[in-house]
């Protein structure tokens, strides 16, 4: 790969950088831990989601030491509704990490902030640069979608080798105001060489050295393969509550949304007679059922098709079957003390 950006586009970029970028709150900062945590937050969500949790979570956690001390079920509920929760328990074990090995300074280098718990390439790259003016790149989606219109690249995104090299390419380039090319590059991807719709060409500062503008290449560059289709996995959902409580399943440790608490549930739309068999089998007696809404949650890589009841049932029952992962939370307690994901948002106003 040959030379990706010229002097001229490079101070080009910094110049629109500083005309243009978006006053968001990671941005008025240098502390390496908020922007750390702003980059975990922002992998996989829209920037107007994040800043709020944001906000919260520094307002909780302000430091990695507090993090590093943060009972789980406290972290979880502080990132409630966020989604990916693996984030949020590898940003916690390597804050652990930072403050058992670094005396809670995060570390300097590329390198080392490598090697911390839910840190690639990326998240590395962005901490070293934005936070101690490292000249490393930090190449993610928007910057591979840039950086390929911009070369003419047809390689796969989707491919990490494709991602390497660019980084290679990149590194050479980096000027001496690291953190601000990088942010240059990943504002011009997020805002005007944007993912989806047509891109606002006229409005980059980068256009006039652009393969794919001046060969109007921008609705085939960059090539991605197509994902694989998605799992469709219907569910039953059981809102089961006794007047003052309501009952609830805390997930396994590991696996999709591990630890996390959710509604009651089994695999395949169960009718209403199936349904009250299944409420009877963990034990308690329905008093009546309401069929609820429909409503789907996608996952990366799993789709819930889910039907609903809402079934009362009397304060006595014979105890949960062993293992089952059940508990009765008064009612008053179900918002300030457990984290429901937002799989099942639908169905938390019932709550």
């Amino acid at each position: 790969m040959g030379e990706l950006l010229s002097a001229e586009a490079i101070d080009a970029l910094l110049a629109w950088y500083r005309n243009h970028q978006r006053d968001l709150p990671w941005r008025h900062t240098k502390d390496p831990y908020a922007i750390w945590l702003s980059e975990i937050m922002l992998q996989q969500t829209r920037v107007e989601a994040v800043k709020p949790y944001y906000a919260r979570f520094l307002e909780r956690c302000p430091t990695v030491e507090s993090l590093a001390c943060l009972d789980e079920e406290r972290l979880m509920k502080l990132w409630e509704g966020l989604g990916y929760y693996s984030r949020a328990r590898n940003l916690q074990k390597a804050a652990r990490t930072v403050s058992a090995q670094y005396g809670g300074r995060m570390p300097r280098s590329y390198e080392e902030l490598r090697k911390l718990s839910g840190i690639g390439d990326y998240t590395a790259g962005a901490i070293a640069s934005i936070a101690f003016g490292v000249r490393v790149p930090a190449v993610d989606g928007n910057v591979l979608r840039v950086l390929s219109r911009v070369s003419g690249s047809r390689e796969d995104i989707a491919l990490p080798a494709t991602k390497e090299a660019m980084r290679r390419a990149l590194l050479p380039l980096i000027p001496e105001a690291a953190g601000d090319f990088n942010q240059a590059l990943i504002e011009i991807g997020a805002t005007v060489c944007v993912p989806n719709g047509e891109a606002k060409c006229d409005a980059c500062p980068l256009a006039s050295e652009c393969v794919a503008v001046r060969e109007g290449l921008t609705d085939e560059i960059p090539v991605k393969s197509a994902k694989k289709p998605r799992k469709i996995l219907p569910l039953t959902l059981l809102i089961i509550r006794d007047g003052d409580r309501t009952v609830l399943r805390k997930r396994p440790p590991k696996g999709l949304l591990a630890g996390l608490y959710e509604l009651p549930n089994t695999e395949g739309h169960l009718g209403e007679e199936a349904a009250l068999a299944h409420v009877r089998a963990l034990g308690f007696e329905p008093l009546r059922i309401e069929r609820l809404e429909d409503a789907k949650h996608i996952f990366t890589h799993i789709e819930w098709q889910m039907i609903a009841y809402a079934i009362r049932v009397t304060p006595e029952f014979d105890g949960y079957p062993e293992g089952s992962g059940l508990l009765l939370v008064p009612n008053g307690e179900l918002h300030s003390k457990y984290a429901i994901p937002s799989a099942f948002f639908a169905y938390t106003k019932y709550l």
